[in-house]
């Protein structure tokens, strides 16, 4: 047994509950274990799809190891969902304050946001999550876990450090990491990323957010909520450029009600700094100017973690947006199997967690799993939520599909009204059925009613099947019942409501 090579990993700051978290998910005494002679499985990368294809593996009796160079958990644990969604249950308080009066209750609407303290609170329940997805637990759970770099020194072999594990398949799971943009100055000046973010302990006076994709969203909104003065700096015309325009809409004006500075359409072309102050160039319609910010959050994408792994020595293919795999997931060496964000266009933890069921029935038990056969839904967790699942109309259209598409705004749904929510209910189906192609949801609490379309369509229910489901009254997710009853008022044909007209007539 040897301890793994390379520096200490620090997580600042590093006060007792990120020592927690450390001592975790890279225990700084970790020690590897002596490897076996070969493995059923090994596993390169321990976020989300590493942990689940690691976990499930061994519980149904292979032998697998781990390898992590950094720490357990991912991006989600330490850097992505766990603290974002902290901070916006804190931002979400602030709101809910400021908002008291529009419900009758009277006090201070301006109240004091101890930053400090809301990321301490960040922290210490981060740690505390961090159990899950610790070395010790997997390693109970038959999982032998090598901290370290992995690298494939053959194609059915990887090194870690001065152990060789020899394995009779293999799954790379290294997700990706926040992209830099070619931008004069930007790294000179020093810029914030999901890596970093969480690190605060200070509240920026002015941050600029360049990018408007589900994180640029999510962090403008939960940062000016607490305090900070946001310019949203977005190249399209659009921010969350893959949702509903309407979706859309209705965030952007969300967020002008409540100072945020949206700038859609503007460039950014350069960064400079003097002192504490950073200056952005930028560009909107051929017209320049200058901004001045204490930070700068970049969040344009994500570039895949392939540095290190060797993989020309395992055969494996990549290119520049991650490992190259088929509908089953596979590798171009077919030991080698890959999940989560190296290889896939969905790059949610809940997507990363179905991929690694896919991985381990199609690597272990010669299954013939397929990723397109998955129905995927997903959430931006802005305030109101903006949720979807399956096609949008710009897919159905490249499909060749006809749609007929159903709204129901939350402001006519009576709990929607009660709540004062701002949002809506919209399904497409395919035009002459009641099919479910595809849904958006915009509410509060979208992440949570989306789920009821999804399982609709995994099952192959319509929406007249929705409009006979009972739902307790008053809630917002009777929407979706309401949107059920509207498709079926419109197969009510002039000829079948004369026929109903007769008959009621002749039964009286």
């Amino acid at each position: 047994m040897t301890p793994p090579k390379g520096n200490p990993v620090v997580v600042p700051p590093m006060d007792s509950h990120n020592q927690t978290l450390v001592s975790n998910v890279h225990p700084p005494d970790w020690v590897n274990p002596k490897p076996a002679p070969r493995y059923n499985l090994v596993v390169i990368g321990a976020g989300t799809a590493g942990l689940v294809t690691a976990a499930g593996a061994a519980g149904l009796g292979a032998r697998v190891a781990l390898v992590e160079r950094s720490l357990l958990g991912g991006d989600c644990l330490n850097v992505g969902c766990v603290p974002s969604k902290v901070m916006i249950r804190s931002s979400r308080a602030v709101e809910d304050i400021r908002s008291a009066s529009q419900f009758g209750v009277s006090g201070d609407a301006s109240p004091e946001v101890d930053f400090s303290a809301v990321m301490e609170r960040m922290r210490k329940l981060r740690a505390q999550i961090s159990h899950h997805d610790s070395a010790r637990r997997f390693r109970d759970l038959g999982v032998d876990i090598f901290l370290g770099e992995g690298r494939f020194s053959g194609p059915d072999r990887v090194t870690v450090d001065d152990s060789t594990l020899h394995f009779k398949k293999a799954v790379i799971a290294t997700g990706t990491k926040p992209a830099q943009p070619p931008i004069e100055g930007l790294k000179e000046a020093g810029f914030l990323t999901n890596e970093t973010v969480f690190t605060l302990t200070q509240r920026p006076d002015h941050l600029a957010m360049v990018g408007g994709g589900p994180i640029g969203c999510e962090l403008s909104q939960a940062f000016c909520r607490l305090g900070t003065r946001i310019t949203l700096i977005e190249a399209g015309s659009q921010f969350l450029s893959r949702e509903d325009p309407d979706a859309a809409a209705i965030i952007a004006e969300t967020f002008r009600n409540e100072g945020i500075d949206v700038r859609l359409a503007t460039q950014l072309k350069k960064v400079t700094s003097d002192q504490d102050k950073k200056r952005l160039y930028l560009e909107r319609d051929g017209q320049e100017a200058t901004l001045d910010v204490d930070e700068v959050f970049v969040g344009v994408g994500r570039a895949p973690n392939l540095k290190g792994l060797n993989l020309e020595a395992a055969g494996v293919e990549y290119t520049h947006r991650g490992v190259a795999v088929n509908d089953n997931l596979q590798t171009t060496n077919s030991r080698i199997y890959a999940a989560g964000d190296i290889c896939m266009n969905w790059k949610f933890t809940h997507a990363a967690d179905a991929a690694a069921r896919i991985v381990i029935q199609n690597a272990l038990f010669l299954g013939r799993k397929k990723l397109s056969a998955l129905t995927m839904s997903w959430c931006t967790y802005t305030d109101p939520e903006v949720a979807h699942v399956g096609m949008c109309q710009q897919d159905a259209r490249e499909q060749g599909l006809q749609v007929e598409t159903f709204l129901r705004p939350l402001e006519q749904v009576d709990r929607g009204l009660i709540d004062g929510e701002v949002g809506f209910v919209k399904v497409l189906v395919q035009k002459g059925s009641d099919r479910i192609l595809g849904a958006t949801i915009v509410a509060r609490h979208a992440g949570e009613m989306i789920g009821e379309i999804t399982l609709a369509m995994v099952a192959g229910v319509g929406l007249k099947t929705l409009s006979g489901v009972i739902h307790p009254y008053p809630t917002q997710a009777e929407a979706v019942k309401q949107i059920g009853d509207l498709y079926s008022r419109t197969r009510l044909s002039p000829f079948v409501k004369k026929l109903l007209s007769t008959w009621l007539t002749w039964t009286r």
